[in-house]
């Protein structure tokens, strides 16, 4: 009984310790509580072809139901709540083959999306949100392919004091195969800052996060003129599809002060 008794309050330790520091799940693991799917093509809120689906405490991207055809249906299955500030982790992993029509870039390509546009604001044809994307890459033949790169759908970032106006912005991370689950966290400052990490190491780091004025896919110019500001400092978060199946599992954030 005594032991049973330490058993006990070692496991309420445990949770209190974590709870004190500030990390809250995103994902219960039974169900898409707490998120919206927006597939292109479909009306928000409708999950076509069960594409995001939650499985062994999961939620896996699958197109068991697509009837072997992609046919450009990119989705993103985006978080209730907009944030600010925080620290985003989760893990991922890379698993099955890309759909045949599926774009070349897309092979062993996933993401999670962040300071995004509201889902209520995307065209039904929309592809991708205006947004800054923190992208999962793997290994897809020969020769190195780092994960953990920025990309900027209609945004742009600072970097040493310089504007970049590059798609895709590369990390310091390795190459992961195909199956490893990996473990990112996105550190945000509102506008200010972002640093991506990888298995606990920090891979890039960019400033002045901000709508691109001079491109208008995604639909940012719009935003501009409805009064979007163009520093970019909140949005919603939303993990990716886009014909490449992958797991994520354990996906939490921790809120910072400012």
């Amino acid at each position: 009984m005594k032991h049973l008794t330490t058993l006990s309050a070692l496991l309420l330790l445990a949770v209190s310790a974590h709870a004190e520091e500030g990390w809250i799940s995103l994902f219960n693991g039974k169900d898409l509580s707490g998120w919206i799917p927006k597939i292109t093509k479909h009306p928000l809120g409708e999950n076509a072809m069960n594409t995001f689906r939650v499985e062994d405490g999961m939620i896996k991207v699958s197109y068991d139901d697509y009837g072997g055809k992609f046919d450009g249906q990119f989705g993103h299955l985006y978080s209730e709540l907009a944030y600010s500030s925080y620290i985003l982790r989760l893990e991922y992993r890379f698993e099955g083959k890309q759909l045949p029509d599926g774009p070349g870039f897309a092979l062993q390509n996933s993401g999670v999306m962040f300071h995004c546009q509201p889902p209520s604001s995307l065209k039904l044809n929309q592809d991708f949100p205006v947004c800054f994307e923190f992208q999962f890459l793997a290994a897809a033949g020969e020769g190195e392919r780092a994960t953990a790169n920025l990309c900027t759908p209609a945004t742009n970032v600072w970097m040493d004091g310089k504007l970049v106006t590059n798609h895709v912005i590369p990390s310091s991370a390795p190459t992961f195969q195909p199956g490893e689950w990996v473990t990112m966290e996105l550190e945000v400052h509102g506008s200010k800052e972002a640093i991506h990490r990888i298995n606990g190491k920090e891979v890039l780091r960019y400033q002045q996060l901000e709508l691109d004025p001079e491109n208008g896919v995604g639909d940012a110019q719009a935003l501009l003129k409805r009064g979007a500001p163009k520093a970019v400092a909140f949005g919603h978060l939303a993990l990716q599809s886009e014909s490449q199946p992958v797991w994520f599992r354990n996906i939490e954030i921790k809120p910072l002060e400012e």
